[in-house]
């Protein structure tokens, strides 16, 4: 690799290895360029503050995907992959049980998922989620109010955070915008990561299902590290290196069955 490198191709370059191979190490980066660690990392905060990939430590990982897109929007897609998650996710939840439905699109095919006739109190920040409950007669449905933040289709501002202090759920099933074994589960809003982190901190045990266009992906802010998470629920095509990386981190990782299976 040449040394005279212009930063433009450099970053073009990066950006390649970013999408091919997810995360990036300043490191490696550096003796592939020939230049030193602290011209990849300066490479690499330009590029974060441009919106073009996360740091984390070491290095860099891809942006986490539909980052722009409203619940609404992100419900429509992949509705297949996300039934399959939620297939397998409701096995966790048993009779008796209360449990925190976290905004997110695979949440929401999560509890059109859940049997009817299932006793649970369900506990949601989410009126789509809500909506899709509250034809279930069996469960009691508690909607955490406040402001709602249309980009998250939630409520997760001060008072919602209030009202989630009182809880102290058996199983939390926490949305997540991307997913990676050092990054941990992460979030694109700062108020919706701080409220996610507080309900899985009041939880027994806590879910996470994934689509595999999240694995190796982080967002901006921070939920909770992947040790934190007591089962993950990823898709039948899950990468191996990924499945392995999570699993070393003490995390069960249950593979759902192929879509429409």
């Amino acid at each position: 690799m040449s040394m005279d490198l212009l930063l433009r191709e450099r970053q073009f370059l990066i950006r390649e290895r970013l999408r091919t191979h997810g995360r990036v190490l300043a490191a490696e980066l550096a003796r592939e360029f020939n230049i030193s660690e602290d011209t990849i990392r300066r490479d690499l905060r330009e590029m974060a503050a441009a919106g073009l990939c996360e740091r984390v430590y070491g290095g860099a990982l891809p942006l986490a995907p539909d980052a722009g897109r409203s619940l609404t929007e992100r419900a429509s897609l992949a509705s297949e992959r996300k039934a399959a998650l939620a297939r397998t996710s409701v096995e966790y939840i048993e009779r008796g049980m209360t449990v925190f439905l976290d905004a997110g699109s695979t949440n929401l095919a999560i509890a059109r998922a859940i049997p009817p006739d299932l006793s649970v109190t369900i506990v949601t920040n989410t009126p789509l989620i809500a909506s899709a409950l509250i034809e279930k007669p069996t469960f009691d449905l508690i909607l955490i109010g406040g402001t709602l933040d249309r980009a998250v289709g939630a409520a997760v501002g001060a008072r919602a955070q209030r009202d989630a202090e009182l809880l102290r759920p058996d199983l939390c099933i926490l949305g997540a915008c991307g997913a990676d074994a050092e990054a941990g589960l992460t979030a694109v809003h700062f108020e919706d990561a701080e409220f996610k982190r507080l309900v899985a901190s009041k939880s027994r045990s806590v879910l996470a299902a994934v689509t595999t266009d999240k694995l190796g992906t982080a967002a901006p802010y921070a939920v909770v590290g992947i040790e934190a998470v007591s089962t993950l629920v990823l898709e039948a095509d899950a990468p191996p290196a990924h499945v392995a990386a999570l699993t070393e981190r003490g995390t069960a990782v249950v593979l759902a069955s192929e879509p429409g299976g």
